[in-house]
């Protein structure tokens, strides 16, 4: 094989990911069947968690589908585990992939809907703290019901939108004319003052709009996919998940609201921008002009997008059917009614969702090696010896570190498939699975917003077209977390450790939650007494 061959592989494996990421996911997979066949299969389940996590943490050099594919597939291949036990965690777990597929390009067809409002809030409102909280709530509102990625993407497209609007009119052009707005050439001396304030303004309401994607994602089954999962293995529909997340969700997210108001206010951790007159007249104007132009057509699609999404908040909430199903109704009900017929523009809304969700396909392949080898057990173990709050905490500890650093969807999966093994094994009784469920679940969302790796919307703004405009890198992002980050994370704990187990208890009482058998069935169904 020639030289120029050989590089024209090596080039090709991983695309453009650094040399040394390339050198090292090899030797990953030369590696691997060492420890495995001439060490111990125990630590060479081990070292795969550990690559895997690797490949997650490093999602801006290489998305971890390729990289972490290759690593499962090679454990598959050595016998970690079957491809039979891949496709139970698949089976285990369908809703959870269905959630993906079609309620977040069902939720793509709402997308004008969701930028009309957020556009309302940002030139309707002159304070920042109010305008601030304001993209902080709706998000989170809307993350509780849509799917966190969709909105993260709406927020995106409503910040390129104004930035290139006003990076047109600082670079001396009209608003018909063609511009790429990736430069700052062109703009006006006068105006780079204006624009570097306006980059920070609109970077304090991107990371304001992510939090509140994890405030709001927390709350209900459909707001992440890890609540899916956690939700169908306890037996929980829409209702009792919101409720048995409450004690915990409820705290974090007034705490949350809260620094939201106050480091806008102190303009603390890179908070604190404001919009520019000169800005907002130039975006009123552009606004304005859309106004004019919006036909009777453009105004009846935001009439049935909004009716399409009264229908969803009512569907989920009275658990009409499974969660993709609904997101499928959805589809057919936005493209029926606002002229979508074709086939090319339906297929535009499956690819934000579909790199995702093959991804978890991975994930449940990584969860088969974990459960075939036994990997969590000695952790579940010792974390289960422990008694009373203190396990709890251990739980919500454990998830919330796991999920800083790798992503909070394959965190909570591993503990939950974990967690339901010890509770069939009458290890624990189901009063404590449900109360270690919640830690579980408010442990993977909550302190998961440190870092991009943790939050999946988090990362989606940061590997997006905004995130150079407004000058949002991966250590900006954290240290701007970090303050929610903190707040976030101890409110919760708090809650975990004095409030959960007595608000249970209040809520057993007052009949808004159930208590459910002893044990259960494969595939996450429990009856309830």
């Amino acid at each position: 094989m020639t030289d120029s061959v050989k590089i024209a592989f090596w080039d090709n494996f991983l695309g453009n990911s650094p040399e040394w990421y390339k050198l090292t996911i090899l030797a990953f997979l030369v590696l691997n069947p060492i420890i495995f066949y001439t060490i111990d299969p125990f630590i060479a389940g081990w070292v795969l968690i550990l690559e895997f996590i690797f490949t997650l943490a490093m999602a801006l050099k290489c998305y971890p589908l390729q990289s972490g594919g290759l690593i499962a597939i090679e454990a598959i291949f050595m016998g970690m585990a079957t491809a039979a036990d891949v496709w139970h965690e698949i089976e285990a777990n369908l809703q959870v992939v269905m959630l993906l597929v079609f309620m977040v390009a069902g939720i793509y067809f709402m997308k004008d809907l969701l930028l009309y409002l957020f556009t309302k809030i940002v030139l309707g409102t002159r304070s920042k703290i109010l305008i601030s909280l304001m993209f902080c709530m709706v998000s989170a509102f809307l993350s509780a019901f849509l799917d966190a990625l969709t909105v993260a993407a709406v927020v995106m497209t409503v910040g390129i939108g104004f930035y290139g609007i006003y990076h047109k009119a600082a670079s001396g052009k009209k608003y018909h004319h063609e511009h790429d707005h990736a430069t700052d050439a062109e703009v006006m001396e006068h105006h780079r003052e204006n624009l570097t304030e306006f980059r920070g303004f609109l970077r304090n309401l991107m990371m304001h709009a992510a939090i509140g994607t994890a405030l709001g994602g927390v709350c209900t089954i459909v707001g992440e996919p890890q609540n899916l999962v956690i939700g169908l293995s306890a037996g929980w529909d829409f209702i009792e998940f919101f409720w048995r997340m409450s004690p915990v969700t409820i705290p974090v997210l007034v705490a949350g609201l809260s620094t939201c108001a106050l480091l806008e206010k102190l303009k603390i951790f890179d908070y604190g921008y404001t919009i520019p007159d000169d800005v907002r007249a130039i975006l009123e104007d552009a606004k304005a002009e859309d106004d004019k132009s919006r036909t009777y057509k453009e105004k009846a699609s935001l009439v049935v997008q909004a009716l399409v999404g009264l229908w969803l908040i009512f569907a989920l909430a009275n658990h009409l059917a499974a969660v993709g199903i609904i997101g499928l109704t959805v589809i057919v009900f936005t493209t029926a009614f606002t002229g979508i017929v074709e086939e090319h523009r339906l297929g535009k809304a499956f690819e934000e969702a579909l790199p995702f969700t093959a991804l978890l396909v991975v994930f449940f392949a990584v969860v088969a090696v974990i459960s075939e080898q036994g990997l969590f057990t000695p952790v579940i173990d010792y974390v289960l010896s422990h008694e009373g709050n203190t396990q709890i905490s251990l739980f919500y500890a454990a998830n919330g570190f796991l999920s800083m650093i790798s992503d909070n969807v394959f965190v909570g999966t591993v503990y939950i498939t974990e967690l339901k093994t010890a509770l069939v094994d009458g290890t624990i009784g189901r009063d404590q699975f449900d109360l270690l469920a919640v830690a579980i679940n408010t442990g993977t969302n909550i302190p998961s917003v440190a870092t991009p790796n943790g939050q999946a919307a988090f990362l989606f703004i940061l590997t997006s077209a905004v995130a150079p405009l407004i000058r949002l890198s991966y250590g900006r992002m954290v240290w701007m977390a970090l303050p929610y980050t903190i707040v976030m994370s101890t409110v919760g704990l708090i809650a975990i450790l004095y409030v959960l187990e007595p608000a249970t208890k209040i809520l057993y009482d007052e009949g808004l939650i159930t208590h459910h058998s002893a044990t259960m069935e494969d595939g996450g169904n429990s009856s309830s007494h």
